[in-house]
């Protein structure tokens, strides 16, 4: 009950204000990151974890989902990091959304749909406007975003143990992707929720590695640059490893990741060496 209290709308969600904000947020929760939860990789060969294959995210874990902000500087002068960073935000919050409001009355959204859904709510949000083509381009960049530089030396090293991608992206989306990337020769196979039909971090989508590799859970390691999809996959039984680049705190809605890294370049150091097969 409306008590006389006046409440401001929060402008995160209202034209430019958006763009104000989302650039406030991040220096505060950036240098909150840093001065309280500085990223603490372990590299002691003492806390090494045994694991028979790995699982990778693909979106901000193997490819930088930023590396869009160059064109999207071009396109929006002034304003590239803040739409980056509300696209990829929406696109996240979306999938969480879609797999709650799943039904026989609602039609499955893939990550291709959600993504597109996402650019046009933050294009809307910060008051920006795109022609046709220049809003094609941009979307397009999704196919062709950059690895981190670390990846495919990283990936090289830790054969031979099988190493997959799990990813909310759809097969049309990923392949081209790893294709493009040059990622082919560093990777056994790609895995996409569609399968499963519902978004991380639902266990289904992490069955889908168990059923894949015939592995127990505890055996394969997941990685990803997202924690919650690490503390998902952790609940589902995976032995986990988050990559925290932005030193950020760890998510508090379940059990810690196993391991914390700075960079991929961390996880050999993290890996008990293979025994050779008998």
């Amino acid at each position: 009950m409306n008590q006389g209290v006046t409440r401001k709308c929060n402008p995160y969600f209202f034209g430019r204000g958006a763009e104000v904000a989302t650039h406030r947020q991040q220096r505060t929760v950036k240098s909150r990151a840093r001065r309280n939860f500085p990223a603490q990789p372990m590299t002691n060969p003492d806390t090494s974890l045994d694991v028979e294959a790995l699982v990778f995210d693909a979106y901000g874990t193997l490819f930088d989902v930023h590396s869009v902000t160059g064109l999207a500087e071009e396109l929006a002068p002034g304003r590239g990091p803040a739409l980056s960073q509300l696209w990829r935000a929406k696109q996240l919050e979306y999938t969480w959304l879609g797999s709650l409001m799943t039904a026989p009355t609602v039609a499955w959204s893939d990550f291709a749909a959600v993504t597109e859904q996402a650019l046009d709510f933050a294009l809307s949000a910060l008051a920006i406007e795109l022609d046709t083509a220049a809003r094609a381009r941009l979307s397009a960049a999704y196919l062709g975003l950059a690895p981190y530089p670390d990846v495919v030396a990283t990936l090289s090293g830790l054969a031979p143990r099988p190493r997959w991608i799990l990813s909310n992206g759809t097969q049309a989306m990923l392949e081209p992707l790893v294709r493009q990337s040059g990622l082919t020769p560093f990777l056994d196979g790609v895995l996409s929720v569609d399968a499963a039909g519902i978004y991380k971090p639902s266990p289904r989508v992490y069955q889908l590695a168990v059923d894949r590799l015939r592995l127990p859970p505890r055996r394969i390691g997941f990685v990803s640059s997202n924690c919650w999809d690490a503390v998902g996959a952790k609940v589902f039984g995976f032995t986990t490893f988050w990559i925290n680049r932005a030193a950020a705190p760890v998510d508090r809605h379940g059990p810690a990741p196993d391991r914390i890294m700075n960079t991929l370049g961390d996880l050999p150091s993290l890996l008990r060496p293979m025994q050779p097969s008998s």
